[in-house]
Order: structure tokens, then sequence, then C-alpha cells
């Protein structure tokens, strides 16, 4: 008997999913006939699939579509009729019936219809999801909001705010949108990421954007009318997107002094704000990090980062606080990165590349991991390169690759070959290189990588006509060495030079313009602040709307703003990025610094 059962409940089952199959492939082939217009056609197999399943409001929806697509509103109008007559509790229908009516210009019975679907969640608010997006599928966004209000009268446990938020945002009515999103998030925590995903696609980086004042003031009232972390947490969050970092840091502050047990967060936002060149803030983080937390790591972590921003600043201190924190810290595995930063600051900032050498290969006696070694030998081959032994260097580049494929310090080292083979003049093996990196999954190094890739296919020889390349490279090796003067001899000796001249070292050509930017930021670093004015107006002279020029601007702005104190110059050039190049990177920045030297409240 049991066998009998069993063969009957499995024919039955195999009847049943041949059944479903058959009717996911006849709901395909009507799909394909409704995007191509062709409803008659649709119409006979919407038919079928509605009458063996009447409770599904897909069917109903295309059928009662292709109903109206082909003028035949009274088919349509009876059938809905009759499922109301048979099932009055489906209130729902009306929202389908109302739109029938007005697709045939009869307004008022259409508005009569909505608002019997409206008022039916006085007594049923479950239909309230089901009303609300059938008036927003129907482009109805009024009546869409009135329904989910109005499932959330009759129903407390409901929370439609997520989609009125939605509509609102649709609307254009962002005030309302950002208040409904609020009280989402008032209602349930959890929503908090999910509502800073879709803020985001409001929210700019210009603390001055209308969306940005809008989303600022109602999370402020908010925060005023019922205190609550998630509002700090969301203000923390509007100053990061806005670069306001100082800001970000005062709203973390106060979660931190109610509930003093995790750092993490001034943690990523010291970070991101040294990331963006905000030093002040990022040390305001760290040293908030040094003083309040109770684990070592985290004090090494935090220290290092204000190490960082010491030779950033070029702090004259810079070498008594690397003592102090070895004094505190002692050199061992926790502080390997401590003596990677001290290396580069020996190398790069101080001239002692010997000095810096013996320090690495100290640290590489401690490393246990291999990143630990691989990040040291990267900075290994760095300071040989800056001493000139580049195959030492590129061997140490090479193990990298080959002891950590697929990594990101393996990708790093990847372009340290290419760069110093650049260096060296090969730059068939840095192409080869390059190639590979554009693609890279890090976008830091995939948009170095096809920088210099462009630098060197756009410049390199042709058919043994020297072109300038070399040259470049030599003086981008030099400046790399911190031998500015030396740099700057060799681009007077390539404009010099006759043999390029004759060939194209000339304005319009694309290294004329690289080989200028390069000499101005060498004229910069030896104080040379009006001659490297004069090299930045020959490139804007020679095209005033090539790939440089927002860069151009900017940098002639700074330079006048932070270095020659001229004012109405700065402002001059930084209202060029503004109204000339408004999908410039520089923008927000040069918008900000442009309000604040016109005396503007920012």
């Amino acid at each position: 008997m049991k066998h009998v059962l069993l063969s009957i409940f499995l024919v039955i089952s195999c009847f049943s999913f041949g059944q479903q199959k058959e009717d996911q492939n006849n709901f395909f082939l009507a799909e394909t006939y409704f995007r191509q217009g062709e409803y008659e056609k649709a119409i006979q197999i919407y038919q079928k699939l509605y009458e063996k399943s009447s409770f599904n409001t897909t069917y109903l929806n295309r059928l009662i579509t292709c109903y109206q697509e082909t003028d035949k509103f009274e088919v349509a109008e009876n059938l809905l009729k009759n499922k109301l007559k048979e099932n009055p509790t489906q209130s729902y229908l009306y929202v389908f019936l109302g739109y029938n009516f007005e697709k045939q210009h009869l307004k008022e019975i259409a508005k009569n219809n909505y608002e019997k679907a409206i008022n039916s969640l006085d007594a049923n608010g479950a239909y309230g999801g089901i009303i609300g997006r059938l008036f927003k599928d129907y482009n109805l966004l009024d009546y869409a909001i009135l329904a989910y209000e109005k499932a959330m009268e009759s129903n407390e446990n409901s929370n439609y705010n997520f989609q009125i938020a939605q509509i609102y945002g649709e609307k254009g009515d962002f005030k309302l949108m950002f208040e409904s999103y609020i009280n989402l998030v008032d209602k349930n925590e959890n929503y908090l990421n999910l509502i800073q995903r879709y803020a985001s696609k409001y929210i700019t980086d210009d603390a001055e954007n209308e969306t940005n004042i809008l989303f600022r003031k109602t999370l402020l009232r908010k925060a005023v009318t019922k205190p609550k972390d998630e509002w700090n947490m969301l203000l923390s969050w509007l100053f990061a997107q806005q670069k306001d970092y100082g800001k970000a840091l005062i709203q973390e502050k106060a979660l931190y002094q109610r509930s003093a047990s995790d750092l993490s967060d001034i943690f990523s936002l010291g970070k991101l704000a040294f990331d963006n060149k905000d030093y002040e803030a990022s040390e305001n983080c760290f040293n908030f990090i040094d003083k309040n937390s109770f684990l070592k790591e985290e004090k090494i972590e935090a220290n290092l980062y204000l190490a960082k921003i010491a030779v950033a600043t070029k702090n004259p201190n810079t070498e008594k606080l690397f003592q102090e924190l070895f004094k505190q810290f002692g050199k061992n595995q926790q502080t390997i990165d401590l003596q990677v930063e001290y290396a580069d600051f020996l190398t790069f900032q101080k001239n002692q590349p010997e000095k810096a050498t013996t320090i690495l290969k100290e640290a590489l006696t401690f490393s246990k991991s291999k990143f630990d070694k691989g990040s040291i030998k990267l900075k290994l081959g760095d300071v040989l390169v800056f001493r000139g032994q580049f195959n030492k260097a590129l061997i140490y580049f090479s193990q990298i690759q080959t002891q950590l494929k697929g990594s990101e310090l393996a990708q790093q080292a990847r372009f340290k070959v290419a760069q110093t083979s650049y260096f060296k003049g090969d730059f068939d093996w840095a192409k080869a290189q390059l190639k590979i990196l554009k693609s890279s999954t890090t976008q830091l190094i995939a948009n170095d990588a096809v920088d210099l890739f462009l630098r060197i296919t756009d410049n390199e020889p042709v058919d043994s006509i020297p072109s300038g390349l070399k040259q470049l490279a030599k003086a981008e090796l030099l400046s790399y060495q911190n031998k500015n003067k030396e740099a700057l001899q060799e681009i007077d000796n390539l404009f010099s030079s006759k043999e390029i001249l004759i060939n194209g070292l000339v304005p319009g050509e694309i290294i004329y313009d690289d080989v200028l930017l390069l000499q101005a930021k060498l004229l910069i670093k030896q104080e040379k602040y009006l001659e490297a004015i004069a090299s930045l107006e020959k490139i804007i002279a020679a095209d005033n709307q090539g790939f440089l020029t927002d860069d151009v601007y900017f940098l002639m702005a700074e330079t006048y703003n932070k270095k020659l104190n001229d004012t109405e110059k700065a402002k001059e050039y930084y209202q060029k990025i503004i109204f000339d190049h408004p999908s410039s990177i520089y923008l927000v920045d040069a918008r900000k610094k442009y309000r604040k030297l016109r005396g503007d409240d920012i």
C-alpha cells in the first residue's frame, strides 16, 4: 500500500512540476509578445494563465493592460467588476478599474474608484502594500503616498516609509524624502546602512548643495526633538561625504562619549582625512585615539599616522618624533610599518638612503609574515632606485610579485618595475607591465598605470627620431631623487636641444605640456614661484582646452593663494575651474577656496 501511495505522489509531483514549467514558458512567450506590442497574441496566453491562477496580480495587470492597449476598455471593466462582485474585499481592484476609466479620460469616475481603494484601507490595511505599489506603477504618486500612509495608520506595525521616501525622490520633493528616510531609521535602526546608500544618490561632496543642506537640517531637527545615536552617525557620514572631516569628528566624539567602547569609526575617519590631505582633522582623530585607547596595537597604528602627518607636513620635529616612538614602542614586529615610514623619511626628506637601507634590513629580521617582508622589500626597492641601483631594486620588486601573486603589494611592485624601467629608458618593458596594470583592481594603481602608459605611448620616439621622452624620464628620475637643480637643468637642455626642437618639442605637442608642468613643480619646490607661474602660463597659451588645463589652473590658484598671497589672482584661477571646468576633480576644492577668499561664511 505504501508503495502505491508513493507512486501516486510521484506521478502527481511530476505532473505539477511539468505544469509549472509549461506555465512559465507560456508567461515568457506572452511577455515577449507584450514587449513587442503584439497585444492580441499576448491576450490569448495571459487569459489562459489568468484562468488557472486568478489570484496572480501580475497576470491580471498584464491582461488589463493588453485590453486597454487594444481599446477593449469595456472587456477590462466587466472583468474587474465581476471580480469585485465575487469578492468585494479585493479592494486593490478599484485601482485597476479607476485607471481603466482614466485611460478613457473619465477623470471623475477614475477618481471615485481611486478613493474607494484608499478608503478600503480603514477596514483592511493589509492591502496597503499592493494598493500603494499599483498607484506607483501607474505613476499616480500622490495616491500611492496616501495609500501607504493610510496603511500605516491602520496598522502600527507596518512601515512604508522607505516606499514613501522613494516616491518623494521621484517627485523631486527632497525635504519630505529625507524626512521619510529618517522616520524609517527612527522606527528601525537596522535601516541605517540602507538609508546611507539611497541618500548618497542625492548627496554630493559640496556642502552648499541644496540636498546636502536639506539632509543636514532634517537631521539636526530630529536630533533636537528626539536625540539618538543614529542622527550623529548620519551627520558624521554626511560631513565625511562633504570632506568636512573636522565636523565629522565632532559627531564621532559625541558618540564615543556616550559609549566609550569602539574607536574604529574615528580611526576610519582619520585615514579618510589623511588620504584627502586634511592633515589637521586627521591629526585630531589620531591624537584622540592615542589618548583614549587602552590597546597597544591601536596606539602604535595611531602614532604611525601621526608620524606620516609629520612627514607630509614637513614638521621640523619629525626626527625627534620617530625617536620618541621607537623609545616608547621599540623596534620589533609590531612597529615594522613605523620603521618603513622612518626609512622613507630618511631617504626622501633627509637624503640619507644608506641609513634607510640599514633600517630596512634590520626590519626584515623582525618580519614573520610574507606581507611584512613584502612591504619592507617594496620600500627597499624605492630606496635603491633613489640611490640609482636599478637592478637591485628590480630584484626586490620581482621577488614581491613572485611571492605575493594577486595581492595589492604585488600590483604595487609591478608598477614600481614599470616606473623603474621608465626611468632607465626601457620603454617597451615599462609598457608591457603597465598594460597588465591598467585593469588593476586597485583604482589608484590603475590610474597611475594609465597615466604613465599614455605618457610613454604618446611621446615615444618614432623611426629613431628623438622625441624628448628619454630626457623627460631622466628629469623625472632626478626629481624622484630630490636632485631638483639637476632635473631643471635636464629640462633646460631639452628645450635648448636643436635636434629635439627640429623634430617637435613645440607648443601643441603633449610632451611640451608634460615637460612644462614638471618644470613648474620643480620651480615651486625651489620657491621660484613667479618662474613656475610663467611655465604654467606657457601650457595655457599653447592649448587652453588641453587635458592638463584644470590641473594647471588649480596649481596656479594654489601658488597665488598659498605662496604669493595674491588673493585676486588666486580667485581668478579658482573661478576658471568653477565656470570652465565643471567636471574637474578640483571643482569642490576650488569652490570652497574661492568662497573663503571672497569672504563668504561657509
